[in-house]
């Protein structure tokens, strides 16, 4: 299933290539992203089908619906926190029904999100989307969150690499393909220009936590706090059978 959802995302990516930018007035949210969502929306429980077995397949149309979210507005052309949140319901139905397990966490990271992370970084360059409720410099970043997460776990009792590192320049370049926060921040300071204190606050502080178990502890806590507990980011959250808007009962 791990191959199969590389797959899928790689069929997102190539339909980037086929479906071009149109020349247009404004320079952001090219209209070009509508045309490529409306054949997501199209494809998407086609899509869901080959990453699910035979048996599962009455789940495609639920799961379906967090892959079509999970890829920014195709009437405000944006992305964010929400869209990003809405990939991770997909992984998580797809644990939920079974179709990933447990044991496969480090693959579901590293190599689906990951690959995610990629297709997303492509459509907001492509189609030059908007970042969907930025907080501008004193957010963490434009549009993603969880990498942060998972790239500071990555890198809890690393020898040599300190949080202090992910500021300096070489450091980045030198190491940006083996750990996913680096890469976030690469991918910033290919968008972003001037002092990275600047245009990037929140980060440039947290470079001075010591370690990185507490910065991963903050940004969890972060993240329940700035997109979780959020209404503007969480009032478009789909639930359904599979994730129900009951509380769960511990």
């Amino acid at each position: 299933p791990i191959e199969k959802l590389v797959a899928l995302l790689n069929t997102l990516d190539r339909w980037i290539d086929e479906t071009p930018p149109v020349d247009q007035p404004s320079r952001f949210g090219n209209k070009a992203f509508r045309t490529w969502y409306a054949k997501l929306d199209q494809e998407a429980e086609k899509l869901v089908a080959t990453v699910i077995p035979k048996h599962l397949a009455d789940a495609a149309p639920e799961v379906a619906v967090y892959l079509k979210e999970s890829v920014g507005n195709s009437t405000r052309i944006d992305y964010g926190t929400g869209h990003e949140a809405a990939f991770a319901a997909f992984l998580c139905c797809l644990c939920k029904i079974g179709v990933l397990r447990v044991d496969d966490q480090m693959a579901i990271v590293f190599k689906v999100f990951n690959r995610y992370l990629e297709v997303m970084r492509k459509l907001q360059k492509t189609y030059r989307m908007e970042p969907a409720g930025s907080q501008g410099v004193w957010g963490l970043d434009d549009f993603q969150f969880l990498p942060f997460i998972w790239g500071s776990s990555q890198l809890i009792d690393h020898p040599n690499l300190e949080p202090r590192h992910f500021v300096d320049e070489k450091v980045v370049n030198e190491n940006h393909k083996d750990f996913m926060f680096l890469e976030c921040i690469l991918f910033i300071t290919e968008m972003k220009t001037g002092p990275f204190a600047e245009h990037s606050n929140q980060l440039w502080n947290i470079s001075a936590v010591p370690s990185w178990s507490k910065v991963n502890q903050g940004l969890i806590r972060m993240y329940k706090a700035e997109c979780l507990e959020k209404f503007p980011v969480i009032q478009h959250f789909k639930f359904g059978s599979l994730l129900p808007i009951q509380p769960v009962t511990s």
